[in-house]
Order: structure tokens, then sequence, then C-alpha cells
């Protein structure tokens, strides 16, 4: 037995069942769709690269072709939800999981392309301020975004690209460092453009603090939110973050390749000196149609929009959202997600201590306020190995080179007794792999 904050853990089948029991969101879990193997489902512990299908996502998607069927292009304008207002619906039920008004978010394009867009408008570089702050081992996209950026603006990546790394023999990112980076090279730098959460550690930064240091050294602050959107609690508007966005497959269920959305805080929208990459659905609403000349934005995150509504991939994400309205939003889920993750790490400890050695080194950050529905784990050996084995024996996490297993539980279809049967098969692995 442990003592995690309020709450004795145990590692044995009846205590993981009665959490279970006890837990007031255990209803969500027979919202959602789980794949199998061999006539079983799986354990699915990988909600922080793609969410379950919720059950209702087929049914969203029949109401929108039968609307294509049905009313054809008069969809826009006809029938129960036309087209055209589709993105209102899902912008009162995003705001409430990034904390934010209806007005600051917008779901639109994917997220790259979103981060393209905002960048467009908040990296504006001059001689002497052109500087970005951003996360060692950010990921891919970003960098790739971000480098290209740069380069669009004539400057060298390797000159205007801070990244801050862990230190020596660390995993994670500590604040002091962050907030250090950003107060040493306050006067040359132009964004500190940062992730929510690591995709890797799982760290969940603290992004109010780099926020105000950001601001403090006349910088403007924006987030790739990709996996802490759905997944922790976020006050983007209270925050005083510019400018955010997200993709919404990970812990929003909306489908593979899933719609992005967009945060823009409110005091940007009077600032007719934003640049942006206008299109027409960006457009003032009740102008729109009028096809006229001189581009005039749609008041709030509306106005960053390009290409018009993308139906489908909005219904997909419509399905999960209402399942987050069904259970209260953010803070039932973190509450519960809080204490899964922990019995997680719990369950992993005594996995170490059964075997005698610490097998799975755990690189996400113990303390809950430091990190979302996330364990990575560094096998000592074989890593590779028994991320196979525990897929092959119905749990399915995922891999990241070189060497990390990411599990994720989720609270919203996830139980402690799937984290509970994840320690029993990583028990048996590790004690194979000794004989």
């Amino acid at each position: 037995m442990a003592k995690f904050g309020q709450m004795n853990f145990e590692n044995n089948l009846l205590f993981a069942q009665g959490l279970d029991q006890a837990d007031p969101l255990k209803g969500l879990r027979n919202d959602f769709l789980f794949p199998q193997q061999n006539g079983k489902p799986f354990i699915y512990l990988c909600g922080n690269s793609l969410g379950l299908q919720p059950k209702a996502a087929r049914e969203v998607m029949d109401v929108q072709m039968n609307n294509w069927q049905n009313l054809a292009v008069e969809g826009w304008f006809e029938g129960d939800s036309p087209w055209m207002f589709y993105h209102k619906e899902l912008k009162k039920l995003i705001a409430p999981i990034v904390g934010a008004s209806a007005q600051e978010v917008c779901p639109m394009n994917t997220l790259t392309v979103n981060l393209h867009l905002l960048m467009v408008s908040f990296y504006r570089p001059v001689k002497s301020r052109f500087r970005i702050i951003m996360e060692a081992g950010a990921f891919p996209s970003d960098q790739y975004a971000i480098e290209s950026q740069v380069r669009f603006h004539g400057y060298d990546p390797a000159e205007a690209i801070i990244e801050v790394a862990p230190r020596a023999g660390e995993y994670t990112l500590r604040t002091e460092d962050i907030l250090s980076a950003i107060r040493e090279n306050g006067e040359e730098i132009a964004l500190v453009l940062f992730g929510g959460v690591n995709y890797f550690t799982g760290q969940w930064y603290d992004m109010e603090a780099i926020t105000k240091a950001g601001h403090e050294a006349g910088a403007v602050v924006g987030f790739d939110l990709a996996h802490a959107a759905g997944n922790v609690p976020l006050q983007l508007h209270d925050w005083g973050i510019d400018f955010a966005c997200w993709c919404s497959y990970k812990y929003q269920n909306s489908g593979p390749g899933g719609i992005s959305g967009i945060f823009v805080h409110k005091k940007h929208f009077g600032d007719a000196t934003l640049n942006r990459f206008a299109g027409w659905w960006g457009y003032r609403e009740q102008q729109r149609f009028k096809m006229e000349k001189g581009f005039v934005p749609e008041a709030g995150a509306d106005g960053w929009q390009v290409s018009c509504t993308q139906v489908m991939p909005m219904a997909l994400y419509h399905a999960s959202l209402q399942l987050f309205e069904k259970a209260g939003f953010i803070e039932p889920l973190r509450a519960k997600s809080k204490t899964l993750t922990a019995y997680l790490f719990y369950i992993v400890n005594e996995v170490n201590k059964h075997l005698g050695e610490v097998q799975y080194k755990i690189i996400t950050p113990p303390g809950e306020a430091d990190r979302g529905a996330q364990v990575s784990i560094i096998a000592k050996q074989n890593g590779r190995y028994i991320f196979e084995q525990l897929v092959a024996a119905n749990v399915l996490g995922d891999w990241r080179e070189p060497n990390v297993i990411r599990l994720s539980p989720v609270p919203m279809y996830n139980s402690f007794e799937d984290v509970f049967r994840t320690g029993e098969l990583l028990l048996s692995i590790g004690k194979a792999l000794r004989i």
C-alpha cells in the first residue's frame, strides 16, 4: 500500500475494481468503441496519439450524409443545423475545454496549417527583435513550421531560434530554466512558442508563468496544445495567452486527421495592423456572399478562417465534444485523471519493487501539476520487445524512438482495472526477461 494525496493505493484487482465502482464517470466508457484482437478488446492506452471512436460518431456522420443527400447545396442554409453556421455549435463546447470565450475559439483546418496562419499574424520580427524561444525536443511538426517561418522572414534558424533543453542527465525542463532563458534574451525575443504538454515526456509546462515572463520581455506568447487540450485544465483567456492551436484527434477523440482549433485572445480583435493570410470564410459573415473585394475580417477568432467549414470532420468533433459536455467538461475529467495517472505511477513502481530493480524508469514528472494523462517509460533493456509483448497481450500504448513507451490512461474511457492489468503484464514480461 502507498499513499498518493488523500488516496491509499493497493496493488490488487479488488482495489482497482472498487475504484471503478466508485467512479462517477465510469458510464462514459460505454460511449466508446474499443479495437479488438483475437476476439478481445484492447486495453487502450494510446489516447495521447489517437482517441477512441465515440459510438455517436457514426450517427452524426449519417445525419450529415443525409443532409448532403437530401439538401445538397441548400444544406449550407437549410435544415436543422445549416452548415454555414455549424461551427458555432462547436465553439460553445470548445470554449470551456480551453478556458476561453466562444468568440475567442474556432474549429478549422489542421494543426500545423493553423500554426502557420497564426504565426503570420503573431510572429512579426524586426532587426532588433526577431528571435523565437521554444522547447528543445518539441514535436517535429512544430520545429519544421518554426524553421520555415524564420526563413520566410529572411533569418537564419540557427541564430533566430533559441531552444531550452533539459539539464544534463534530466528528461524534463525546469520552469526556472525556461523563465531564465526568456529573461536573458528578452530584448531580442519576438515570440515565445511552446507546447502545452510535451509529447515525449508528458510534462505539462507552467503556461501561466511562461506567458507572464514572455509578456514582461515584450514578446508575444503562443502555445501548441496538441497534447494539452482535452487533457489538462486550461485558462487561455485568464492567463493572457496571445494565441494557441490544437488538434482534436488525441484527447478530444475526433478521428484520424480530425479538425483543429484555434484561440486568439480578444485583446487582439481590434488590432487592424495584424497580418493574416485571408480567405473568404474569414470575411464578415453577413456580407460574405456579396463577393466583394477588400478583405474585412469577421469579428473574433472566426476572422482567421480561410476556407469554408469542413462539415464532416466538424461533425465527428461535435460527437466527442458532446461527451465532454456530458462529463461536465474538463474539471470532473481532470479529477479522475489525476488519480488514474497516479495509480499508473504507483503500479509501475510496484512492478519495479517486485522485480528488485528499476526495469521501467518513468520520465514523466511525478507531480500532478506537472503532467496530464500520460506516463512515459524507458525500459532498462529490450524496450521495443516489451512494447511488442504488451500489444500481443492486448495492451496498446505507443512506442516513440529511441526508447520510450508512452501509456496514456484517458479518464473518459480507461479504468483503474486497465491500469492494474497493464501492471500485471509489465511484471510478467519483466520476469521473463530475467530468466
